[in-house]
C-alpha cells in the first residue's frame, strides 16, 4: 500500500537586515521587470544599504520565504498626516514572485504590516494601485482595505 501526504506549507515572514541586501535588490529589479519598468530602477545596492540600514532607516522590507524559497517582499517608509494627526505606513512595493502567488504569501506579508503597525500604535497603511488593476484591488479588498480615487501627481525636479 502506497501512502502520500503533503508536506505542510511554511511562510516565514520577517524583517530584511543587512545580509538581506543582494535579495532585496532583486526582488526590487523583479517586480520593475514585471511592470516593464527597469528603467525606472535607480538605486543600487549600496544606496539602499546606506538609507535603510543604519540608525535612522528611511525604509523597512520584510522578506517572505515559502518553504525556505525566497518568495516576495514588501517594503515601506512611515509618514505623517496632518488631518489624521499621526504617523502611517506607506507601502511602497509588494511583490510575491510568481511561482508563490495564489499561496497565500502576499496576505501574510500584508497582515504581518498590519502587525509591525499594530506594535506601534499606528492605525492605517496607505499605498497606490493601478486603477484597472482588478486582481490587486480584489485582493486588498478582501483583506477589508478600501480604495479611494484620488489622482497622483508626481513633480520630477
Amino acid at each position: 500500500m502506497e501512502f502520500s501526504y503533503k508536506q505542510e506549507e511554511m511562510i516565514e515572514i520577517r524583517r530584511a537586515q543587512k545580509d538581506d541586501i543582494d535579495i532585496l535588490y532583486e526582488l526590487i529589479y523583479e517586480i520593475a521587470k514585471f511592470h516593464n519598468q527597469e528603467q525606472f530602477v535607480l538605486t543600487s545596492r549600496e544606496e539602499m544599504l546606506n538609507a535603510g540600514f543604519n540608525e535612522n532607516p528611511k525604509f523597512g522590507a520584510l522578506i517572505a520565504r515559502y518553504n525556505g524559497e525566497v518568495a516576495g517582499y514588501l517594503s515601506f517608509t512611515w509618514n505623517y498626516s496632518i488631518w489624521n494627526g499621526g504617523n502611517y505606513m506607506n507601502m511602497d512595493d509588494l511583490f510575491v514572485l510568481e511561482a508563490f502567488r495564489g499561496k497565500r504569501v502576499g496576505e501574510q506579508l500584508m497582515l504581518h504590516a498590519k502587525g509591525i503597525c499594530e506594535t506601534n500604535k499606528i492605525n492605517s497603511i496607505r499605498w497606490e494601485v493601478e486603477s484597472n488593476n482588478s486582481k490587486a484591488i480584489s485582493f486588498y479588498s478582501k483583506l477589508g482595505a478600501k480604495m479611494y480615487s484620488k489622482g497622483i501627481f508626481k513633480w520630477k525636479i
